[in-house]
């Protein structure tokens, strides 16, 4: 038997398992991985590769630390198509799509990007994103083809982009896993509603708002209020192109990650350098007055007082026996209507959460004296405030109809005010306080002062 070919061919194979092994952060079209092999990135932080979760017999593609005992998986490929067996194969395709086959060769799951090329590398790089690129040693994000970071599952690490690509329409969110044995998508997500001006909001179903963390204020997301986050520095993009929350880690000596859990809570975790226990340094919701809405329309939520739910100055329980009973979800209304012909001015609410975006207006050039004057000329104006805090305040934010999901911050929370509208029978109630009227009550004060 001629056996010069079957050495060059063992040999050929041994060249690709041998290159392989010292290229483990790469697939090539040549190579495949199959349960038990896995890609590691190559500063040894990420591994790529076959699991399943505790508890459950299906076989998931995921990417999860690196020497990180327990295993912390961190993005799930199949999560609605889990395999059912032990066999699996990831490979690139004739096409140049990662391809994820089972033990029939059926595809459980695909990149199905429609820019690919045939000569495209997949690679896993050290900040945990599996980036399908062109050929090529460069490693920039217009290289990439399709990356994982563009789906997360329930969890955000640093550099991942929260929000929407505007060109292409992407919407980048976390998902919660079903429960803890199972990574298909649950009950809950935390993503950029862009309805009114974008703001990150957690929801349960499709619609119903657990949480939000309030508009981009220009040093943070007004409802979040200052946090002692010492791991971490958020920051928000608004371009013509994109859209998007995002957070870079600040602290070598810690590891990060934001996560959704099953139950609707938004933690953030850290990992001490050398340390496999993972600590928990802050949560959303974070106590009752994080839940949304909860003192109802025209309310405002205070979490040290008890009961802590109470009306804003100037409106009452829209009904005293809902109250009475510590049920607040029908909320306040005026004690005394707008008229709009009597002189209205404001109070000033120091310290708050901005109230939802449900129907409001934005001018970005108007300061916050031109903002008062707006809001006066519009009958409808029931509040406004600078839509920017910093170097003293800018912009002007213009709220219409009720005002909902208020909530008081401790003073070290930092400053961030509302002016609230209030007829002018009820501005004599708040001596002492810094209110604004408009031209028609200074010319009254000015006449009894006079007399």
């Amino acid at each position: 038997m001629d056996t010069f070919p079957f050495i060059i061919f063992y040999s050929l194979i041994s060249f690709s398992v041998l290159e392989f092994s010292t290229a483990a952060n790469t697939l090539t079209p040549y190579q495949s991985i199959t349960n038990g092999e896995s890609l590691v990135s190559s500063g040894q932080s990420f591994e790529l590769g076959f699991f399943s979760p505790s508890g459950s017999k299906n076989l998931y593609l995921g990417i999860w630390y690196y020497k990180i005992s327990p295993e912390t998986v961190v993005w799930v490929a199949n999560r609605e198509t889990p395999i059912a067996d032990s066999y699996a194969n990831l490979t690139i395709n004739s096409d140049g799509n990662l391809v994820l086959f089972n033990a029939t060769k059926g595809v459980i799951w695909s990149s199905n990007s429609s820019t690919v090329q045939n000569s495209s590398v997949a690679q896993l790089l050290n900040s945990g994103n599996l980036v399908l690129k062109k050929n090529t040693d460069a490693d920039t994000e217009s290289s990439y083809i399709w990356q994982s970071f563009d789906f997360p599952p329930d969890t955000l690490l640093p550099s991942m982009k929260l929000g929407w690509n505007l060109k292409t329409g992407l919407n980048r969110y976390l998902t919660s896993w079903r429960d803890a044995t199972d990574p298909s998508p649950g009950d809950f997500t935390y993503g950029v509603d862009i309805t009114g001006l974008p703001q990150p909001v957690l929801k349960k179903g499709s619609s119903e708002k657990i949480y939000r963390t309030g508009p981009w204020n220009g040093v943070r997301f007004s409802g979040v209020g200052v946090r002692l986050n010492p791991v971490s520095k958020p920051s928000f993009i608004a371009s013509e192109d994109e859209l998007y929350y995002m957070y870079e880690a600040t602290n070598n000596l810690y590891i990060t990650r934001l996560m959704l859990n099953q139950l609707g809570l938004l933690q953030r975790f850290i990992l001490n350098e050398g340390s496999s226990e993972w600590a928990v340094i802050n949560a959303v919701p974070n106590d009752t007055c994080d839940d949304y809405g909860q003192c109802g329309a025209n309310g405002i939520c205070r979490i040290n007082n008890r009961p802590v739910c109470e009306c804003l100055d100037g409106f009452i329980p829209n009904s005293q026996e809902e109250w009475d009973l510590l049920n607040w979800s029908s909320g306040c209304v005026r004690r005394t209507s707008l008229d709009c012909e009597s002189g209205e001015g404001f109070v000033k609410l120091k310290n708050v959460k901005w109230p939802d975006l449900l129907d409001f207006w934005l001018k970005e050039s108007l300061n916050l004296e031109e903002c008062e004057a707006e809001c006066l000329k519009n009958c409808s104006c029931i509040a406004y405030a600078n839509s920017d805090i910093r170097g003293g305040g800018s912009g002007c934010l213009i709220w219409f109809g009720d005002l909902v999901d208020i909530r008081e911050f401790n003073n070290k929370d930092g400053e961030q005010d509302i002016y609230i509208r209030m007829p002018a029978s009820e501005l004599s109630r708040h001596t002492g306080v810094i209110l604004f009227y408009d031209i028609h009550i200074l010319l009254l004060l000015s006449y009894m002062s006079a007399a």
